[in-house]
């Protein structure tokens, strides 16, 4: 296998289906044992709810005002601390220290972006890696890999990379069951030994195209088709009150040159009602302005080689017809991997995990990412009009939620929750300061939708807490916290200028389109990502020029000057936290990390450019996106929270004692390397890992 497709963007997922169906009845699926089958958890109950981005200081001040009774209970009764976080804090990082109890230095996230040192810089996708085989039969435009029939579906293949045991293989050896719903930094899912371990892909989870999530937007006001991060725009010509469209799917990675496959749709717009009829592959939607139709299935067809049956991607998408007049405008979901029928694309663990969901509850997203941020920075949505989508997101969840409970008898329960993440990062927005997009009025409305969904969250608990309070280990925990992303600062930019990045002039690391590129030659310093920096030290990177003697000096310089760094605008400490990764981190991994990991003073992150090396804006700045709030500055700035129905004895609690925990919990003893201790027993004081 080679690994020729190790980037940024992600691979395109294909789900082969041959008409005779013979090769759905060739594949051999484990099935989640169902509690009415009996379980081997030995009648130990853990539950655990992972609320994504829940914040210590909203939710201490709204237990404080009454307006979290339950979590507050727990609070009084000693089960309540705030939870040290990753370093860097991203979501990762962060979710990958809770699974395998232990810091990157153990399971080598890092970042969400890496860098190959012997390409110099160039980026990858930290948490997964597409490779694809060399070897193959060349069939005119075609070329499929050698063991295609009949038993390969794809001729390429989806690795995580998340190094490290996650805890449940502990719990799976032993015969205890495990039920993970939407867990993070664990796609594609890590394989069940011993068959007690049913998982549901979460966070990293990419739509059909490949991608994290690209939506699809038709409209009159569009002039020209053009892609946009995170969509596709194209335009409709109504003649007649009909229009031709198309979704644009997959590509068939089955040809030589992949080309993207299309599922054409007309859309019949009512003379003078402010309705519409969308045609799709036999299938008629009826939407009022304003109205989101059900999931609708999408084939998309595949050309293949005349002596194969057809073969189809099939996938899964929701339509929303924002405005008919006087301007039409139709938004559609990123297409999603279909649940009931996903194939080759394995987003659970065992593969019929997710169809068995499926049979019972339908269709539902299944993207790593499904609350639509980009609709909304694009300004395809309005606010409204995300708060509504955002809302479907939630609903979901909490029927998939009464899923998880019917189906759980014992042993461990993890359900997590998306909403208090992606929602505050578009709606969080807690000072008088001015907010990068609405006027201040508006700022202050949206901020209480984050409040609104803690209360949400808060009934949750509480249900838990009834239903199973006196015979559980309830833990309720998130994986950072939050805080406004007011201002922006763009590191290589300020590399540059004192001299570590040459040529004076540069304006990027690694596009030619952006202006004069880097002298690797003259290069010391670089960042890629969004907290690392690296040297460009001999005999690492290929065109090292750091010598090894020198690196201890140049970084006790760097971070030197980094604390000492101030705003120009007002004077502000920009940097409160940096952190060597030799020093940090303990384990195998951590010679692939980055040399120095920068924690941002809360309201300041690193610039969007910084992330893929571009110098073309201004060293500080400030934010001026909808995404106005963040959690990727300093880890002892942004911390999380945990909850028990049992006292929290642990002084300091961090992300990486959680997994130990959980082990203790059933009787089993924690490896070596987990450097985490259990929460309910008294220890010296962890800090954040």
């Amino acid at each position: 296998m080679s690994r020729n497709n190790r980037g940024i963007t992600r691979r395109k997922f294909i789900h082969i289906a041959g008409a005779s169906g013979i090769l759905s009845a060739l594949v051999l699926h484990g099935a989640c044992k169902d509690r009415s089958l009996g379980s081997s958890g030995g009648g130990k109950r853990v539950i655990l709810l992972g609320i994504d981005g829940m914040d210590p200081r909203l939710s201490q001040r709204m237990m404080d005002a009454g307006e979290l009774p339950n979590l507050a209970k727990m609070r009084e009764a000693g089960g309540y601390s705030p939870l040290g976080t990753s370093i860097p804090p991203q979501s990762p990082v962060a979710w990958a220290n809770f699974i395998t109890g232990a810091d990157p230095g153990v399971h080598g996230i890092f970042d969400f972006i890496h860098r190959d040192p012997t390409r110099q810089c160039a980026p990858y996708y930290s948490a997964a890696e597409t490779v694809e085989s060399d070897d193959g039969w060349e069939v005119g435009s075609h070329k499929l890999p050698l063991d295609f029939w009949p038993f390969n579906h794809d001729p390429t293949q989806t690795l995580l990379r998340r190094e490290g045991t996650p805890f449940w293989d502990h719990l799976d050896e032993r015969g205890i069951d495990v039920r993970i719903y939407d867990i993070p930094a664990n796609y594609p899912p890590s394989p069940s030994t011993h068959g007690h371990v049913c998982c549901l892909s979460g966070m990293g989870v990419p739509d059909l195209l490949g991608t994290y999530g690209t939506y699809q937007y038709f409209s009159e006001d569009t002039l020209v088709p053009r892609d946009e991060g995170g969509g596709m725009r194209s335009p409709l010509r109504f003649e007649n009150h009909a229009a031709g469209a198309t979704l644009v799917g997959p590509p068939n990675s089955y040809l030589k040159k992949p080309t993207a496959t299309q599922a054409k749709f007309t859309v019949h717009r009512h003379p003078t009602d402010p309705t519409a009829r969308i045609d799709l592959q036999g299938r008629t939607i009826l939407l009022k302005e304003g109205e989101w139709s059900e999931w609708v299935k999408v084939k998309f067809n595949l050309e293949m080689p005349i002596f194969l049956p057809d073969a189809q991607a099939n996938g899964i998408c929701r339509f929303y017809l924002q405005a008919v007049r006087p301007k039409f405008r139709l938004y559609v979901t990123p297409v999603n991997i279909d649940p009931s029928d996903p194939g080759g694309q394995k987003i659970s663990e065992p593969e019929s995990f997710v169809t068995d969901i499926s049979k019972e509850r339908g269709l539902f997203y299944t993207t790593g990412f499904q609350e639509d941020h980009k609709a909304l920075s694009n300004k395809v949505f309005n606010d409204e009009e995300f708060r509504a989508q955002a809302r479907h997101v939630l609903d979901e969840r909490l029927e998939l939620l009464d899923y998880a409970k019917k189906h759980y008898d014992d042993g461990l329960l993890f359900f997590y929750f998306s909403s208090t993440d992606l929602q505050s990062h578009m709606f969080w927005w807690d000072s008088d300061e001015r907010h990068p997009v609405r006027p201040s009025e508006k700022a202050i409305k949206y901020n209480r939708v984050v409040a609104d969904i803690y209360r949400e969250m808060d009934r949750v608990v509480g249900d838990i807490v009834k239903e199973y309070d006196d015979n559980a280990t309830i833990l309720v925990m998130s994986d950072h916290g939050f805080c406004n992303f007011r201002r922006q600062f763009n590191i290589n930019a300020w590399l540059r200028d004192e001299g570590y990045i040459q040529p004076s002039d540069c304006k990027s690391l690694l596009d030619p389109s952006r202006g004069q590129m880097v002298d690797w030659a003259q290069t010391k310093v670089y960042g890629l990502g969004i907290n690392g920096l690296y040297l460009n030290l001999k005999g690492r990177e290929r065109d090292g020029i750091v010598e090894p003697a020198e690196r201890d000096a140049l970084l006790e310089e760097l971070t030197a000057k980094l604390l000492a760094l101030r705003d120009p605008l007002d004077g502000t400490s920009v940097v409160t936290q940096v952190d060597r990764t030799d020093q940090v981190y303990h384990g195998p991994e951590a010679a692939k990390a980055p040399d120095i990991i920068v924690g941002y003073h809360r309201g300041y992150r690193a610039s969007w450019g910084t992330a893929l090396g571009d110098m073309t804006e201004p060293v500080f700045a400030d934010n001026d996106s909808a995404w106005s709030a963040d959690h990727c500055m300093a880890s002892k700035e942004i911390p999380g929270v945990v909850f028990s129905n049992r006292p929290i004895l642990r002084d300091e609690p961090s992300l990486i004692d959680l997994a130990p925990t959980i082990l203790e919990e059933f009787g089993v003893g924690p490896p070596a390397s987990m450097t985490g201790k259990s929460l309910f027993k008294a220890t010296a004081t962890a800090g954040a890992d």
